[in-house]
């Protein structure tokens, strides 16, 4: 069984095993407070050419979307999100639970505009019973979103320009942000992301890495308290420095650009061979998820040999996710492609 369900089925990258086991009797203080995460954090700084930025690891983006959030806002203050948006639709009710609504607006391709964010945030300053009702105290995004879809550094820049004229944070979600930097139409570049949000992270867990990612304060007032929101929600590690060393091999010598090009390369082989059988595209994705309508008979066919997330009967068919990572092999997806032609 070939698998394509999604982007973390693999271990880690080998050159992140290897600085890891080279490290592993290292003795470092614990935490985070440790020479490889600080280490880490300047090679993002770097990257990000944000110098003043503060940058925390944690071990999943479940916990990054959660302790941000919980973090920055008030008791009765949510969160605006899309619909689709991952914190809404795929976390259990995990921002929820710190006692934080999600306000969720109408996507399209699973992104919202700054139009929309405008008149939520509007709506509330300009409401006559404001003390009734939950006030926007963060904007959420993700990229790319649940779909594969990108926002494109115009979308971005207007959403921000909004966040900013009404003092609220923005904050991306990036737990797949190789794939949309990688991406055959993205604009946007790191550097862009610490210009235009408040705090992003940069998802290690379905890129390359065991598991964490790295939270990143562009702007530092946002980060007072974090460090105790983390260890309070359970983020924390004791052997913090396991998450420095594998931050520390993906941003040496481009490898976090390679392993989201190299995931995008090979969904664009899989995108191709679907339109080329005439297989509907239900979303238009430039990055490595890919979603398709199959009637039952080509998934029943198909699916004796590969694994898909399957979302369920849609018009026309199944809504299936074809989804590749940065340790997909090629010679997996020419067996597909050649299948797909086949059905």
């Amino acid at each position: 069984m070939i698998r394509f369900e999604c982007d973390y089925g693999e271990g880690a990258h080998p050159k992140v095993m290897e600085l890891l086991q080279s490290t592993n009797l290292e003795q470092t203080p614990g935490y985070g407070c440790d020479p490889w995460c600080e280490k880490a954090g300047e090679l993002i700084r770097e990257a990000c050419d944000a110098p003043d930025a503060e940058v925390h690891f944690v071990v999943g983006g479940t916990q990054a979307n959660l302790m941000v959030i919980a973090s920055i806002l008030r008791p009765f203050e949510g969160a605006v999100s899309a619909s689709t948006g991952h914190i809404h639709v795929h976390e259990t009710g995990a921002v929820e639970a710190t006692g934080h609504k999600i306000l969720a607006l109408p996507e399209k391709d699973g992104k919202i505009t700054a139009e929309q964010v405008e008149t939520c945030l509007r709506e509330y300053e300009e409401s006559t019973t404001i003390e009734h009702v939950v006030k926007p105290g963060i904007v959420y995004l993700s990229q790319p979103t649940e779909y594969g879809t990108v926002y494109h550094k115009g979308e971005l820049e207007a959403i921000s320009k909004v966040c900013r004229a009404h003092g609220v944070p923005l904050f991306v979600d990036g737990a797949r942000l190789a794939y949309a930097l990688a991406a055959e139409d993205n604009d946007i570049t790191l550097p862009d992301m610490a210009r235009l949000c408040d705090i992003f992270y940069i998802g290690g867990t379905k890129v390359g890495c065991l598991f964490g990612e790295a939270v990143v304060f562009a702007s530092k007032r946002y980060a007072d308290g974090f460090r105790m929101t983390m260890k309070q929600r359970g983020g924390m590690l004791a052997k913090g420095r396991l998450l420095g060393v594998q931050f520390s091999a993906l941003f040496t010598d481009g490898l976090y650009e390679r392993m989201g090009k190299h995931a995008d390369d090979l969904a664009m082989k899989v995108k191709k061979a679907l339109k080329s059988k005439g297989i509907p595209l239900y979303y238009e994705s430039s990055t490595n998820q890919q979603f398709c309508i199959m009637t039952e008979e080509q998934y029943d066919r198909l699916s004796k040999d590969y694994s898909f997330s399957d979302n369920g009967p849609v018009e026309g068919g199944r809504l299936i996710r074809i989804c590749t990572s940065w340790a997909t092999r090629e010679e997996d997806v020419d067996r597909l492609v050649a299948d797909i032609k086949n059905l």
